[in-house]
């Protein structure tokens, strides 16, 4: 699949993969800012962005999208940073491809599945998901009728702004979703899916996760398998953030980062 991405700066490659409902778009400013010291490809995943729908979206296909990326960019080892669902498609990566990287970031996520039925993480996207997919745009003059209509499903202004950047209106000033509305819907229980937890040890470069400090995706318990599959993995928390902490403490994420890899 012809992936959309966005090229930023010169050095070492380092590839940034957004999570649900996300997109390269996102991460402009964070892309910018690290492309001071590397190369930076920012990538729409399938079915979201610019990039191509299609009816499936699951890791193992998301995993061969990365790798059909980067030896089309003829990028022999990458930084991987991957927030939420990017940071879930990042550790399928990693085993299967771990010659391949150079570093690993995971922000905001941990190996394990969220698709238990009474999972908070599960609970919520179902409601995002269905408050979007029953959203009859056609007719829709504005952005702000769309908030309306979501507010009553999603009460979290912050999480209906971020929605809506997935909205697109074409030259006839009708508006669409440039997000697979439908695969995703379809595919959620694969979104929620983690790595087995006899998953042979991933070692061999430095790999960190991130947690943010008010989340509820990495929990105490996930220290452990954590540590279990990524042995020698380093885990920090950024203060004062919760799920989209690159949004929240943009600084303090990039530093981070930064201080990570040039160590």
């Amino acid at each position: 699949m012809e992936l959309f991405f966005r090229k930023y700066g010169e050095g070492p490659p380092l590839i940034i993969l957004h999570g649900l409902y996300g997109s390269s778009d996102n991460w402009v400013s964070i892309g910018r800012k690290l492309a001071e010291n590397f190369e930076v490809f920012l990538i729409d995943q399938r079915n979201h962005g610019r990039s191509p729908h299609s009816s499936e979206h699951n890791y193992q296909i998301l995993k061969e999208d990365l790798i059909g990326f980067m030896n089309k960019q003829s990028i022999e080892k990458a930084i991987i940073i991957g927030h939420s669902m990017g940071g879930k498609m990042a550790m399928f990566f990693a085993a299967d491809y771990p010659e391949r990287i150079s570093h690993l970031i995971v922000a905001d996520i941990s190996p394990r599945s969220y698709k238990t039925t009474n999972s908070a993480q599960l609970l919520a996207h179902n409601t995002i998901i269905k408050a979007m997919y029953n959203i009859d745009i056609y007719g829709i003059t504005s952005r702000e009728d769309i908030d309306i209509i979501l507010a009553k499903s999603i009460p979290e202004p912050r999480i209906r702004q971020f929605l809506l950047k997935n909205i697109k209106r074409s030259k006839d000033n009708e508006y669409s979703w440039s997000l697979n509305i439908k695969t995703i819907k379809n595919e959620l229980v694969n979104i929620m899916d983690g790595l087995n937890e006899n998953q042979t040890e991933i070692t061999g470069f430095p790999i960190l996760f991130l947690k943010g400090e008010n989340s509820d995706y990495i929990l105490k318990e996930d220290e452990k398998i954590i540590q279990k599959i990524f042995p020698y993995a380093d885990l920090e928390t950024i203060p004062n953030t919760g799920h989209w902490m690159h949004a929240e403490q943009p600084e303090i994420f990039i530093k981070k980062i930064t201080d990570f890899i040039l160590q």
